[in-house]
This record gives C-alpha cells, structure tokens and sequence, in this order.
C-alpha cells in the first residue's frame, strides 16, 4: 500500500489535511492538462522531488513508493510507443508516476484520521440529502491508500512470470493480476464488514 504516515515537522506535516488533498488533486489535475512534453514531465518531477526533500522524507522511502509501479509504467509505454510515440509514451508514463509520487508525498505527510475527518466535514452538509460522509471519507481514503497496492501486485506476479520463463506471455501477466486483485477486494471487503462498515 502507499507509504504510512511519517511523523515530522516540517511544513507539509504541518499543512492542514484538507489543504493538502486540495492542493494532491489540484496538482494531478493541472500537470494532466498542462504537461505536453518529456522536458516539462522533467521540470514538474524535479518540483515533486523538492517537496518530498522540504518534507524531509528520506530517497529510500520516496523510492520505495514507485518502485512497484515500474512494471506497470512499462507495459504502458510500450502500449504507448506502439500507438503514438515514445515522446508521448515518456508523458503519459511520467504524468502517471508523478501522480502516485504526490498521492505517496500526501498520505506520508498526513494521518489516516485526518484524511477522514477532513472529507466527513467537508461533505457535512450533504448528510440531509443522504450523503453519508464517514462512508465517503473511508471509501477516498481507501482509494489515495490502495493506488500502488494493485502496482505491487502486478510486480509480483510480473517477477514469478519472469522466474517461470514466461516474461512475453501477456496472459501469464494479466490473468493472475486480476484474480488477486478480486481476492484483494474481497478480503478488504471482508474486513470492512467485520468491522461494521455495512451497519445502517
């Protein structure tokens, strides 16, 4: 899963939770609609790297929040180069790991409780309408948290299929994937009714 929260004290920690998911999915949006090139993809990967330095988040750790991803992230430029280019490949790939970076930057510089209390007030409001904030709240912090869980495992199984012989075989790749991305929704789902998620 993505990185746990980091204790520290620098301004990002100190940022409120609501600020920082405002700016988490500002910045996604604006680097996807703005970024065009492999120099800017560049420039925009350096800024997030200064973030994770102010927020003094060791490169071990950044690291270690893309690294599952990179299987991934090739399977798509290749996909990529294959439909357009491997400038657009170098964007679309980069735009994607710049994506998790920050998603990782948020939930190391932030309590899980605060993202959760952060969404349940902000959504307050439209409780009358049957909107029910907690559930809200969860299922977002969920989702920022359980980005690279899928990544991870397609590295796994990208490296059993490497060790089996069949690094070419799509289907040896795609197939396990899927059904232990299904057994992990099923077990989270589990867990989420033993602990009372689906109570009225």
């Amino acid at each position: 899963m993505i990185g746990l929260y980091r204790p520290g004290n620098s301004v990002l920690h100190r940022l409120p939770s609501g600020v920082k998911l405002l700016l988490l999915i500002a910045s996604i949006l604006v680097a996807t609609i703005t970024v065009r090139t492999p120099l800017e993809v560049g420039i925009v990967a350096l800024v997030v790297a200064g973030l994770f330095a102010v927020a003094r988040i060791p490169a071990k750790v950044a690291l270690a929040q893309l690294r599952p991803i990179i299987w991934m992230l090739l399977v798509i430029g290749v996909f990529q180069v294959i439909i357009t280019s491997w400038q657009r490949a170098l964007v679309v790939c980069g735009l994607l790991l710049i994506s998790v970076a920050l998603a990782a930057l948020f939930t190391l510089t932030t309590r899980i409780s605060d993202m959760l209390d952060t969404v349940a007030r902000a959504l307050g409001p439209l409780q009358r309408f049957g909107v029910n904030p907690e559930r809200v709240g969860l299922m977002l912090a969920l989702a920022i948290r359980c980005i690279p869980l899928l990544a991870t495992i397609v590295h796994e199984v990208a490296e059993a299929r490497k060790a089996r012989g069949l690094q070419w075989s799509m289907t040896a790749l795609a197939t396990p994937v899927i059904v232990r991305a299904l057994r992990t929704a099923d077990a989270m789902g589990d867990a989420l009714v033993a602990r009372g998620v689906d109570d009225d």
